[in-house]
């Protein structure tokens, strides 16, 4: 197993001997909920904020998001807290609005072989989060990392969601073992997306921990304040008044297989953040 090459998010470090989580609600649905669940996440030991601004939804029907609302929105909560953010790309015609406010682009499942998309985001310099197809091999998500790489951007991560199979207990399958893998065939650093692979909350916990367990050098988490109003993936959020209790057992197992996790903290208020505990 490689040691995975150092990529920061702003001033978050993943990869390496860190283990970094990422957390926050699947998608922005108003100011307040953002910066309630922004600060509840933060004061738990999550270091970069995930939300979605622009959602692609398997039905049209579904919402799609607050768009560039959604954005302004981010900005917002990110000057309040300091915490850098990570929003999804969905169409090369928002770059521009996308860049002008996350710390990372994540590129989701279903862009993972949207090759234009790939190919401009090499020419950036802001940090990649990839996603890997919901039927993509390995070598696959490989190859669509190299889109990126080739282009001059070596800040990517890879992201394990799950696959699609023929199991239906559970929304996809977490491959575990394409965790272990690509820490052996790439220096990237790998985190694990434990609320899209397990579709249900009560299996985020233990598909987390399974994850750290594989080497993940990290975890995007979904939180909402109150996940049975949430206008997106609601059933596999952990509520927020949760997610400490969540991160205390994340992080100790984290620390025993010897990563630095950060403990938790003091809610940051206009950028001021005050560490409790760090592992050394």
């Amino acid at each position: 197993m490689t040691v995975s090459t150092l990529v920061h998010i702003a001033d978050v470090p993943v990869g390496g001997e860190h283990f970094t989580t990422i957390a926050g609600p699947c998608a922005v649905e108003s100011h307040e909920m953002a910066l309630e669940t922004a600060l509840a996440v933060q004061a738990a030991g999550a270091r970069v904020l995930r939300a979605g601004a622009f959602k692609p939804r398997s039905s049209p029907h579904s919402f799609q998001g607050l768009g560039l609302l959604g954005l302004e929105i981010l900005r917002d909560v990110k000057a309040v807290t300091g915490m850098p953010v990570v929003t999804e790309l969905t169409d090369l015609r928002h770059l521009d609005a996308v860049l002008d406010v996350a710390d990372a682009v994540q590129v989701g499942a279903r862009n993972m072989q949207n090759y234009a998309l790939l190919a401009e985001l090499g020419r950036i310099g802001v940090p990649v989060l990839l996603k890997r197809g919901l039927a993509a091999t390995v070598s696959e998500l490989l190859s669509a990392a190299d889109y990126v790489l080739e282009g001059g951007n070596e800040r990517v991560i890879l992201c394990e969601r799950g696959i699609r199979t023929y199991e239906t207990a559970y929304r996809f399958t977490l491959d575990l073992g394409a965790v272990a893998v690509l820490r052996e065939r790439t220096h990237l650093p790998v985190i694990v997306d434990p609320s899209h692979a397990g579709g249900r909350r009560a299996l985020v916990l233990p598909l987390s921990l399974a994850g750290v367990g594989a080497g993940a050098d990290g975890l995007i988490v979904e939180v909402h304040p109150e996940p049975a109003l949430a206008l997106c993936d609601g059933e596999q959020a952990l509520e927020a008044s949760e997610f400490g209790a969540y991160m205390d057992q994340v992080r100790g197992v984290a620390r025993v297989l010897g990563r630095r996790v950060p403990g938790p903290s003091l809610p940051a208020i206009a950028g001021y953040d005050i560490e409790l505990a760090d592992a050394a």
